[in-house]
Formats: C-alpha cells, structure tokens, sequence
C-alpha cells in the first residue's frame, strides 16, 4: 500500500507518519529470517553499558547491526523495494539516496531502549526536512515491548545533545516527554519521521523479542562533496538521473531482486 495524500500532509506538518500496512506479512516473515541468520552468525554487538558509556551490560541489552548493507544483500535489496522507491521522493523529494541503514533487537525482558535524541544532531543537514527515516516494525511494537515515541511538530528545534551514558557511541537529548506520542505499529508497519523529530524507543517488558530495521534517506542537495568529506554516508543513489540501480555502488544490480531475496531468507529457516 502506497502513502496516501494525507499521510504526506501529516509529515508536512508533525514531522512524521505512519503506514501501518507497508510490508506484506510474506515479506515480515522474511525480515525475521534475515534477523535470525544475522544473530546467529554474531553480527549483532550489544550498545548497551553499566551507565559509565563503556562498559558493555551484562544484564541489560541493545542489540544493533549499523550499517546492514554490507552484512546482508536482503538489507541492501530493501531501498530498492517499488514501495520506498515511490514513497521517499514524496516526503523529502527527488532524487533520493540512501544514507544509513541499521537494526535494533530488543531482547525479551532484557532489551533496553534508545534515548530520545533527533538525528540531525548526527547527521547536521541545514533542513530537517530533507532528510527522513524509515522505521520498520519487524514484530507488533506496542508499548509493552517499547515501541518508537516520537514528539509530534518539534522537528524545527535544535535540542542540545551530549553523550549518552548508557551507550557505547550514542547521544542524547532530553525533550519535554510530556508531548511524546507511543507510536504503535503493527508487524509489517512502517513510521516516517524526519531527521528533526525528536524520538526514542522505550524497554522491551515482554516475553518476546522485538526489533525495528531503521533506514535513512537524504535528498541530493544535502549530499555536497563537503557533506560527504565528513559524514560519508552510504551515498547509494535510489532515484534520479544517477541512480544505476545499485551498480555504480554495490557493483551488481539490486534493483529488482527484492522478491529474490525474500525467497533467499525464508529458505535459510529450512536450512536451521
């Protein structure tokens, strides 16, 4: 299912929205059969810290992949999905690139959040709006199992960052968490939100796993040779007059093999 005219004003207006229904249940199968071949081969490094930022927990647990696309081509298919493809230029225009692409895994009753923070305090584009995030629910996020929480329309404010303790790399922010909004997502959903939005996830409480696979999309005016030179994101253009589809940048064609890798992933649950 495509976005709609309304979920393009509703990113227009509050920084982000939600599209509950943007990957097939055959596809979220195949998601978490990637996820599954990418935990068991020791891909996943656990963020989380004792509070001093580094010593890693032996208790609590973030699980991350950043960036995916060189671990596993079913990621780096993804971008290329007809759906992204279509809905990204809409929010944030054409052409499109791909900056970043990473996975959280919460683990059942032991799997903490990600703090609030705006990912403009990263990636420091001069609109906000240029720039936005693909989040995927990989299973139901509620808000037992710590969904994303976003602050909707506070996407035009510079909030100050500092280190975040309780990770090995990551920044901070802390927002008025009064105006946060629990965004919950069936398996298969996907929240838009651009790089202004405050936003953070919240523990995993219940008896079962949960992860979210986070893409990032930027539009080409923000990626100037002097923006690449010290950022250097992944820089894969997915629309306009210099995408190849993955060739120039992967040095194969992506395009197209979605489906293919979806069959590739669902077959490796045979293969356990």
């Amino acid at each position: 299912m495509g976005i709609t005219p309304a979920q393009v004003a509703r990113f227009q207006g509050q920084g982000y929205t939600v599209l509950p229904e943007f990957f097939t249940a055959h596809e979220i199968q195949a998601f978490r059969a990637e996820l599954d071949r990418l935990r068991r081969a020791g891909h996943f490094n656990n963020v989380r810290t004792e509070g001093d930022g580094k010593s890693v927990s032996r208790e609590k647990m973030n699980l991350q992949i950043c960036p995916l696309v060189h671990k596993s081509t079913f990621f780096r298919a993804l971008p290329f999905h007809p759906r992204v493809l279509e809905t990204i230029p809409q929010l944030i225009g054409d052409p499109a690139i791909l900056h970043l692409d990473q996975v959280f895994l919460k683990p059942a009753r032991h799997g903490t959040g990600t703090n609030w923070h705006q990912d403009n305090a990263y990636f420091k584009i001069d609109d906000p709006m240029r720039g936005t995030a693909m989040w995927i629910a990989v299973h139901d996020a509620t808000i037992a199992n710590g969904t994303l929480n976003v602050i909707p329309g506070a996407f035009r404010e510079n909030l100050e960052h500092g280190r975040d303790p309780e990770s090995n790399h990551h920044i901070r922010c802390y927002p008025d968490e009064s105006k946060a909004v629990a965004v919950e997502v069936p398996a298969g959903g996907a929240v838009f939100f651009c790089y202004g939005v405050p936003h953070c996830t919240r523990a995993n409480q219940t008896d079962r796993d949960r992860a979210g696979v986070a893409y990032h999309f930027l539009h080409e005016s923000c990626y100037t040779d002097e923006y690449r030179k010290h950022h250097k994101p992944l820089g894969t253009y997915l629309t306009g007059s210099k995408s190849t589809g993955g060739l120039k940048e992967y040095g194969v064609k992506v395009a197209g093999t979605w489906e293919a890798e979806c069959e590739v992933a669902l077959s490796s649950l045979a293969a356990v």
